[in-house]
């Protein structure tokens, strides 16, 4: 019965040390947490209302999976294969910057041809085939700011042995999806929870009633001005983790722009590295259309 006793205290002992090393992990990642939750609401806030809850569902569905592929690859690398992981990092980040330049571009240069797409009539089949297109991006952006959390989290806990790595890390990973996607959820549903203050208002007492309505349109008259923020955030959230992947692991970026504010160098890097990779993706197209158009077949 000792024995068992001891055991017990061990547990006990070793949960108390994963959930330590968690919180500091966490606290690591919050800067990347932030950014995730920014992008992420400005993705999963730009579709339908009747939708907003079933497309949240289906990207937290995609980002739990996303999580489940990385961390076991995350252990698999940090133990047999270390140095790839600033590669594809640095893929990431890749991917990142462009994301950010391409969605600055579109606002300046076709925002007008978007708008003008949006008060067009589209039919049940092309509004899901959209939905879909835009679940996938925001699920393959998400894959990008989970393997950023899964390597920070897991370089707080290289030291630890074998077990507590893996505790540690796959609790900074369920916590990061649901406290993201769960604070988005609530969001995106403000402007319902606007309407139900104001259809409550009535039959009230006046004080009450004049509250509840005033809190009401508070909150529906917010949610388009979040969004608007959000998108910015958003977008600047992709760039300096895209940047920052690049100046914290290339050590001739970090180097040369070591004067400057670390928010600066990873905006600037992020912006050129951004750019170059949207050059040669335009470029790319364009070649593609023309051989197309040469190729009768």
């Amino acid at each position: 019965m000792t024995g068992f006793f001891a055991i017990l205290d061990d547990i006990a002992a070793l949960m108390d040390d994963v959930a330590l090393m968690a919180k500091f992990a966490t606290k690591k990642t919050a800067g990347v947490l932030g950014d995730d939750l920014a992008v992420g609401a400005e993705k999963a806030s730009s579709f339908r209302a009747s939708r907003e809850l079933p497309v949240l569902w289906a990207i937290t569905k995609g980002s739990f999976l996303n999580k489940l592929l990385i961390l076991p690859f995350a252990f698999l690398l940090s133990a047999f294969a270390p140095f790839m992981i600033v590669p594809i990092l640095l893929i990431g980040g890749l991917y990142l910057s462009y994301e950010g330049v391409e969605k600055i571009i579109h606002v300046l240069f076709h925002k007008k041809q978007e708008q003008q797409k949006k008060t067009e009539f589209r039919s049940e089949e092309e509004l899901l085939v959209v939905e879909k297109a835009k679940i996938r991006s925001t699920i393959i952006t998400d894959f990008i700011l989970s393997l950023e959390i899964i390597m920070i989290a897991l370089g707080t806990v290289t030291e630890q042995p074998l077990l507590e790595q893996i505790l540690v890390v796959s609790i900074v990973a369920i916590v990061a999806t649901i406290g993201v996607y769960g604070i988005v959820a609530l969001m995106v549903r403000m402007d319902d929870v606007g309407m139900k203050l104001i259809q409550n208002a009535r039959g009230r007492q006046r004080f009450v009633k004049s509250s509840f309505v005033v809190m009401g349109k508070g909150l529906v008259y917010s949610l388009p001005k979040l969004i608007q923020l959000l998108a910015v955030v958003g977008t600047l959230a992709m760039l300096l983790v895209g940047g920052g992947m690049f100046v914290h692991n290339v050590k001739e970026i970090h180097d040369f722009l070591h004067a400057l504010p670390i928010i600066i160098a990873e905006l600037m890097v992020g912006l050129i590295v951004g750019f170059i990779a949207f050059i040669f993706v335009e470029a790319f197209k364009k070649i593609k259309k023309m051989l197309l158009q040469v190729d009768p077949g």
